[in-house]
């Protein structure tokens, strides 16, 4: 999704020439263009005989989907509770805590 959101649109051998040594197949990469289209992140339109792909969710709207995911699987639909685990794993500090109530804060008004 990476290589999307950064050179959108794209045909298949496009995403695969952004990609590093060694290339994958392309097969491969059609097979998991597909999936990405089955999940609703790319769509494709018609171009002469190809398809060109291109996004249909933003970075932001992934990575908030995938958090509420993570979120409601592991955590009980908990954000304290995940907060909570990096607190205690000592993965957040006071400050950074600190940072994410007030932005919090200066996000309710």
């Amino acid at each position: 999704m990476n290589i999307f959101w950064a050179h959108e649109p794209l045909f298949i051998r496009d995403l695969i020439s952004y990609m590093p040594e060694p290339k994958p197949h392309y097969n491969t990469v059609a097979t998991l263009v597909k999936f990405l289209e089955r999940k609703r992140f790319l769509e494709r339109e018609p171009m002469a005989n190809s398809f060109r792909y291109k996004v249909k969710i933003s970075e932001k709207q992934y990575h908030g989907d995938t958090v509420s995911e993570v979120v409601s699987r592991y955590y009980g639909n908990s954000y304290l509770s995940l907060v909570s685990q990096f607190v205690e794993e000592d993965k957040m500090d006071l400050q950074e805590l600190k940072a994410l109530i007030a932005q919090i804060e200066k996000n309710k008004k």
